[in-house]
C-alpha cells in the first residue's frame, strides 16, 4: 500500500510556491505583452534599418538561455548595489524575455492582415489611428491569439527557472520538500498536477475564444 509523509500543510507550503508562479507570470505576461504590442507596431510600421537596435536587442533576449539571463541580471543588480530583490529582478527580466517573442507575434498578426483591406480602410477616410483600432487589430488578435496563449503557457513553466536566485516558486518549494521527505516521484507528480491546474483553464480559455469567432465569422 502506498504511503506518504506529504502532510496537509506541505500542500499549503506548496501552494505558496504556486502563487508566487501565478505572480510572477501575471507580471511577465502583463509587461511583455504591453511591450511587445509597442515594439510589434513598431517593427511593422518603421523602416527595417531604424529598428535594427531594437531588433538587435529582441534578437539578444530570444538567444541567451533565460536562466543566463536571469544569473547575470541578478548578479548585476547585487554589483551596482541597486537593491532590487530577486522576485522584481525575476519579473524585470521575464518581461523583456516575453517582450521579445511578443513582439514577433504582434509583427506576424499584423502583417496578416491584407494589404488590400487597409488600402480600402484608408480610402474610406479613416486615419492610421483608426484604422489600426477599427481594422488592424481585430484581425490580427485572431492570428495572433493562439501563439500569444502558448507564449503565456511557456512563460509560466519557464518561471521555474526564478528559483535559482532565490525566489521560491512552486519548483522551488516542492525541492524543498524532496530534500526532507525523500520522495521525489511523488512530490514532483504533485507539482505537475498543480501546473495543469494552473495552464489548463488558460488553454481552454484560447480555444473558447477561437471557438466563438469561427462561429461568428
Amino acid at each position: 500500500m502506498f504511503e506518504t509523509g506529504l502532510t496537509l500543510n506541505d500542500l499549503r507550503f506548496m501552494g505558496q510556491g504556486a502563487l508566487i508562479t501565478l505572480e510572477v507570470t501575471a507580471i511577465a505576461v502583463i509587461g511583455g505583452t504591453l511591450l511587445g504590442l509597442l515594439f510589434g507596431v513598431i517593427r511593422s510600421q518603421v523602416s527595417p534599418w531604424f529598428t535594427l537596435p531594437l531588433v538587435f536587442v529582441l534578437d539578444l533576449f530570444r538567444s541567451v538561455p533565460l536562466l543566463i539571463q536571469l544569473v547575470l541580471a541578478n548578479a548585476f543588480q547585487a554589483i551596482v548595489g541597486l537593491g532590487i530583490s530577486a522576485f522584481t529582478t525575476s519579473c524585470i527580466v521575464l518581461a523583456l524575455y516575453t517582450s521579445a517573442y511578443c513582439t514577433e507575434i504582434v509583427r506576424g498578426a499584423i502583417a496578416a492582415v491584407p494589404g488590400t483591406t487597409r488600402r480600402a480602410a484608408r480610402s474610406l477616410g479613416m486615419t492610421w489611428a483608426q484604422d489600426m483600432r477599427q481594422i488592424v487589430f481585430p484581425m490580427a488578435l485572431r492570428v495572433g491569439l493562439p501563439s500569444w496563449i502558448g507564449l503565456t503557457l511557456g512563460v509560466m513553466k519557464d518561471s521555474a527557472l526564478v528559483g535559482f536566485i532565490g525566489v521560491f516558486e512552486l519548483l522551488k518549494q516542492s525541492q524543498t520538500l524532496i530534500t526532507r521527505l525523500q520522495e521525489p516521484m511523488f512530490i514532483l507528480i504533485v507539482a505537475g498536477a498543480i501546473y495543469f491546474l494552473i495552464s489548463f483553464p488558460i488553454a481552454r480559455l484560447g480555444g473558447q475564444l477561437e471557438k466563438r469567432w469561427r462561429e461568428n465569422d
